[in-house]
């Protein structure tokens, strides 16, 4: 195993474009963080401009990750986490939200930005009973990702595999699916499968919005149909409620039933 925290080396080659608008630190904004750039929030405001709704897609979507950890650290007994595409670092990332709950959880994070890579020192805080680590890797190099996750988690143990708004950076379906289902056969019974991404099929308007900005000459996120989504868990058993609108699943008890959002996701369990 790897020591608690494993700082990544700086990746020579990649520098961070300020000059163009980049899906991360806009959904950044979003969230009400300050790692983004004034060309990162014209892009977010121009879209809040046409879809206000944006927001509460940003902030429900951190809120579905947040309970699906919950439930996996506290109901599935899950303890090691791989969590590609993680993003910048806001507030609830997985090994806090992990850690708080079952402080010798272990959380990988891997992704392929290099001002995710910058912000690596913050994503790396870690329990001292618990670990948490940083690669810089592409989703679409998962055997990488596994070789090098394997220097942190045991791949022997079960293992969460979280994939939040990241499946949308890759247009052909076959191919994300194809991609989720390496990295699941790599895994042992009893792992889980997190998933939620923007969808088709519930907001008319947010789906205006996410045409005009992949038009904009910025990285473009596809929007997936609520089967396409569901299709990622195929071969899983889906925990309840299944795939649904994030803001529906497992909402508070105590709050009043929310309106659904053009996100869906789900968590399921490898047998």
């Amino acid at each position: 195993m790897a020591d608690p925290v494993t700082t990544p080396e700086p990746a020579a080659h990649q520098k961070i474009d300020t000059s163009v608008p980049h899906s991360a630190r806009i959904w950044n904004y979003w969230l009400g963080g300050t790692d983004n750039y004034p060309v990162d929030r014209e892009a977010g405001d121009a879209y809040t401009s046409v879809f206000p709704g944006i927001v509460t897609i940003a902030r429900s979507s951190r809120a579905f990750l947040r309970r699906n950890i919950t439930y996996l650290v506290a109901e599935a007994g899950i303890r090691q986490f791989l969590d590609i595409g993680t993003g910048l670092p806001t507030v609830d990332n997985t090994h806090e939200v992990a850690q708080r709950l079952a402080p010798e959880s272990r959380i990988v994070y891997a992704d392929k930005d290099p001002m995710v890579l910058a912000h690596a020192r913050t994503l790396l805080s870690s329990s001292p009973e618990g670990a948490t680590s940083y690669l810089d890797a592409d989703l679409l190099d998962p055997d990488r990702i596994l070789a090098a996750a394997a220097g942190t988690l045991d791949l022997t143990r079960p293992t969460a595999l979280i994939l939040s708004n990241i499946l949308g950076h890759i247009a052909d379906h076959d191919q994300a699916r194809s991609i989720v289902t390496h990295l699941m056969d790599a895994l042992p019974p009893g792992s889980h499968l997190s998933v939620n991404d923007g969808s088709r099929g519930t907001d008319p308007a947010f789906e205006r919005a996410q045409d005009a900005y992949n038009e904009s000459g910025a990285v473009p996120y596809v929007l997936r149909t609520v089967d396409q989504i569901s299709a990622f868990f195929d071969g899983l058993h889906l925990i309840d409620p299944g795939v649904v609108s994030v803001p529906l699943w497992r909402p508070a008890a105590a709050s009043p039933t929310p309106e659904p959002v053009g996100e869906h996701g789900g968590l399921a369990r490898k047998p």
